[in-house]
């Protein structure tokens, strides 16, 4: 294998152009709930239902996530930036608002006004670079609102909403 490689730099500016859905991963710990923002969620299989998902070697949440048996996956819409923004921001604000979580009956903390999830036992972990890829066998599910509202992604360095192309009608 060998050692050349684009920079870091160049690297990210390449995934500025991919849009990624964002999602919400929390879970409990001994010192209670924790959660962190990322646009690095992916289908893995459908049988067994399975998902993927990163965590930074930096990131604050990753020794508690190193201990937890599950987690809930939350796919945001458009108008939930607020959560994205407060779940990438100092672990001491992520569940600073009680009104604005409530922990499910096995514990992990659902997020008020997110409607789709899932809750995922932790099959695996490896590392892989600067990141640990945890995945995730999906054993609870919720769709909530049946895709009325659009999904929150990220993009360029942004958040945004997509919507559906309007088909043009060809030039007869």
């Amino acid at each position: 294998m060998t050692h050349e490689h684009v920079s870091g730099e160049l690297f990210r500016s390449v995934f500025r152009h991919h849009p990624a859905g964002v999602t919400v991963v929390t879970f409990e710990s001994p010192g209670g709930p924790v959660g962190f923002t990322a646009t690095s969620v992916v289908s893995v299989s459908l049988v067994p239902p399975l998902l993927s998902f990163a965590i930074a070697h930096t990131s604050s949440s990753l020794e508690a996530l190193s201990q937890a048996g599950t987690a809930l996956v939350h796919w945001l819409e458009a108008g939930q930036s607020h959560l994205a923004n407060r779940f990438a921001r100092s672990a001491d604000e992520r569940f600073s608002d009680p009104e604005s979580w409530t922990p499910l009956p096995s514990g992990e903390p659902l997020l008020r006004g997110v409607g789709t999830w899932a809750r995922c036992r932790l099959a695996e972990r490896f590392q892989a670079g600067d990141h640990t890829i945890v995945i995730g066998l999906v054993v609870e599910a919720q769709v909530d609102g049946a895709g009325d509202n659009a999904p929150l992604v990220y993009v360029d360095g942004r958040y945004h909403e997509i919507a559906p192309i309007t088909p043009r009608l060809s030039p007869r």
